[in-house]
């Protein structure tokens, strides 16, 4: 069977694939900056040898890490609302499970990059009578951060791939759009194609960017 493709169609549909990736940009950066936060309160926490504190923390870790995230998009607006017989936004439910989600993975890289660094710098910073704020702002975080940057901007590439699941609870992000397209189309080929191709211009120059960077951190060591 020979299919004809046409795109010059898509051209009317221009303003909906605009929108979509202008909500799927802000849902990234969004969700990213609330996931540093909560990655970044979970990851130090995670340092203390309190198993008081740490078994909750391991619990909401390994809870977001080890499920699959439409289950938990999909949980988090339709079952927990019946739990609590409250009413939960769909674009609540879609940045709160984003941010806890790449929180968790963000939360394992803080705490790998600061035990990373090695035992004598912790020494050396005790020996100059720093207490342990200020050691770790001005003596393991300068160091650790550099070793962290390259999986959190491959996590922080994921997350805008991650946005494409929000639109089975009716986000209007980009795959969103695409679906309501195809809808008033009934020409899925082309917009998935066109969708495709999108999600592809924004996240090549990442990839390249995040490629280069290892690079220099590697010609640097």
């Amino acid at each position: 069977m020979f299919y004809q493709w046409d795109f010059a169609f898509l051209l009317r549909y221009t303003p909906l694939f605009w929108k979509g990736v202008l909500v799927t940009l802000a849902y990234t950066a969004g969700t990213i900056f609330l996931g540093l936060i909560i990655g970044l309160l979970v990851g130090l926490g995670r340092l203390s040898r309190s198993k008081l504190l740490n078994i909750p923390l391991v619990a909401f870790i390994e809870a977001f890490r080890c499920t699959p995230l439409l289950v938990q998009i999909v949980w988090f607006y339709y079952a927990l609302p019946v739990m609590l017989g409250i009413q939960i936004p769909a674009t609540v439910a879609a940045v709160a499970v984003l941010s806890c989600y790449t929180g968790a993975f963000y939360a394992e890289i803080f705490r790998g990059g600061i035990v990373s660094i090695e035992r004598g710098q912790w020494d050396a910073a005790r020996a100059l009578g720093l207490r342990p704020w200020p050691m770790m702002r001005k003596v393991i975080l300068p160091q650790a951060i550099k070793r962290m940057i390259p999986p959190f901007v491959n996590q922080s590439i994921t997350q805008l791939k991650n946005t494409s699941l929000v639109s089975t609870i009716a986000v209007p992000d980009l795959l969103y759009q695409g679906t309501l397209i195809t809808a008033d189309t009934y020409r899925p080929l082309e917009v998935y194609t066109v969708v495709a191709l999108i999600y592809f211009a924004m996240l090549f120059p990442s990839t390249m960017l995040a490629q280069a960077y290892e690079r220099h951190l590697a010609k640097g060591r």
